[in-house]
């Protein structure tokens, strides 16, 4: 508990003011530590009746390894945009470069009571609809919908025993694709659902984690 509570106070006044990060929760750890990096922050903030995504990224050098604190509560078409332009830049600046240097976001590990973190370095972002006739679709009210031969939805809950069924071209990919109304919060819990799958090898599936689109 007295680690969490350095971790609340770390976000809380890491950029000199008093701003907090509400951090997104899963129940198990992709990635438990991170060495030589820099905080990267996108706050929640609200003008009227408008939500905004307040970066703040001050602290971040190129050579390091990049973590996103992200306010689980934006819509993710706020959030990718910026997210995007960061990664842009980091790749496109040759000069202080670093081969080595992953990004990251971060969330809280709500059984191990720790901070955790989830790496993204990889994926490249598009705001658009996915030109692909295998598509996984994670909506906004907790369902999959799935494109292929035949559309249909069905609970994220299923998403393993429904891979698991299925047998495609070994040609062909699933694409995954987000709706850009749902929140920050959902997206990280979705792609830490998708990665724990992945990882166990599903077979006769060929799965794209190098492309997400948001829309």
């Amino acid at each position: 508990m007295r680690y969490i509570t350095l971790i609340i106070a770390f976000l809380l006044f890491s950029c000199g003011k008093k701003e907090d990060v509400l951090l997104p929760k899963a129940n198990v750890s992709i990635v438990k530590d991170v060495q030589d990096h820099s905080p990267i922050y996108i706050f929640f903030k609200t003008e009227g009746k408008d939500t905004i995504a307040d970066l703040n990224r001050k602290s971040s050098i190129i050579s390091t390894n990049w973590i996103f604190n992200i306010d689980k509560r934006l819509p993710l078409k706020l959030v990718i945009p910026e997210v995007m332009k960061l990664q842009e830049k980091k790749r496109a600046d040759s000069a202080h470069k670093n081969e080595n240097a992953e990004n990251y976001y971060s969330y809280a590990d709500s059984i191990g009571k720790n901070l955790a973190f989830l790496p993204f370095t990889k994926v490249y972002y598009k705001m658009e609809i996915a030109n692909n006739r295998s598509q996984l679709y994670f909506k906004k009210n907790g369902m999959i919908q799935y494109s292929g031969r035949k559309t249909y939805d069905f609970p994220k809950s299923n998403l393993k025993p429904f891979l698991d069924s299925l047998v495609i071209n070994p040609k062909a990919q699933i694409t995954f694709s987000y709706d850009k109304n749902m929140s920050y919060g959902d997206y990280i819990q979705s792609k830490i659902l998708v990665k724990t799958i992945i990882d166990k090898k599903i077979p006769f599936v060929f799965i794209n984690e190098d492309e997400e689109f948001v829309f």
